[in-house]
């Protein structure tokens, strides 16, 4: 009973805050869906990622180590999806990169900081900088036809872990009037970042969802195992191997089809596929953590 309680209260404030963007889009208000997610992207992610990161009490080799064990973890999915759609013989452009990459900012931040603290927080970004360098170069390239490395480098999310991997590695830090201003600007991401995924998918008209649902459970499944090999492998403590598992094991994010929308795949198709893993997620997500924590 105790491990129940332990894991609701991990995973309440996540859907409840999203079940919230969810209401509001659904009752009629106004939702700027496309600046909130610039404001977030631009400013407040990468001001917790870089805060995060400088005052993390964390071995700098250990992040080593997880940022590692992501990059493989990550090729062993983008292999097993190529393999899965081959055999079923789906659209490339339209399934590779829902199948690879999860939402691991919108979910897996959270559920790393209201499960592990703010370490556990430290490591989340690390892995989330791996995805997101990943999906902005080769995610990019397979729904468009084609892309560039040159974007993943303009990202400030990018740029916001190389520095505030070197600042935690050199033992630096800003004035302290400096590192306020960012914490405060980096709090306000993950409330916001909920609240975007439940008008996100208050907003989507997927189709197909019996089919969605079976492939985005093997996701899940295929996601956090790989994740769990991938961190056995690299000897991870138990706190940097969960949040390695719960992020890759999170559900298909928007953006997904987002770039589906914009580059001309099956966008309906994504956006079951969204709406699917969203939903398993409930479940899937607190099974893992009761297995984890």
């Amino acid at each position: 009973m105790n491990l129940v309680l332990t894991v609701l209260e991990i995973v309440s404030p996540v859907f409840l805050l999203a079940l919230i963007g969810f209401v509001w889009v659904r009752s009629g208000h106004e939702y700027r869906l496309e600046f909130v997610t610039k404001l977030t992207m631009t400013l407040s992610v990468p001001a917790l990622i870089f805060t995060s990161l400088v005052t993390a009490d964390i071995d700098p080799a250990a992040l080593t180590a997880l940022s590692l064990a992501a990059a493989v973890a990550y090729g062993g999915v983008t292999v097993a999806a190529w393999l899965f759609i081959r055999v079923m013989r789906l659209d490339m452009r339209t399934f590779l990169a829902p199948l690879i990459f999860g939402n691991t900012g919108n979910l897996g931040l959270p559920l790393a900081l209201f499960a592990f603290g703010e370490t556990g927080l430290s490591y989340a970004v690390v892995v989330f900088a791996v995805m997101a360098l990943w999906s902005f170069t080769f995610g990019v390239y397979v729904t468009a036809g084609g892309g560039s490395i040159g974007k993943a480098f303009r990202e400030p999310l990018v740029w916001a872990t190389a520095l505030g991997a070197i600042f935690l590695w050199q033992g630096w830090t800003l004035p302290r009037f400096a590192m306020n201003t960012l914490s405060l600007l980096g709090q306000v991401a993950i409330p916001l970042m909920l609240i975007t995924l439940g008008v996100a998918v208050a907003r989507l008209h997927p189709k197909g969802l019996s089919r969605a649902a079976l492939i985005a459970l093997g996701k899940a499944v295929l996601c956090a195992g790989i994740a769990a090999l991938a961190g056995l492998a690299f000897g991870l403590e138990a706190v940097p191997f969960a949040v390695l598992v719960v992020q890759l094991a999170t559900p298909i994010a928007v953006t997904s089809y987002m770039l589906a929308e914009k580059y001309g795949a099956d966008s309906d198709t994504v956006a079951a596929l969204v709406v699917a893993s969203t939903l398993l997620s409930i479940v899937v997500l607190p099974v893992l953590l009761a297995l984890l924590i």
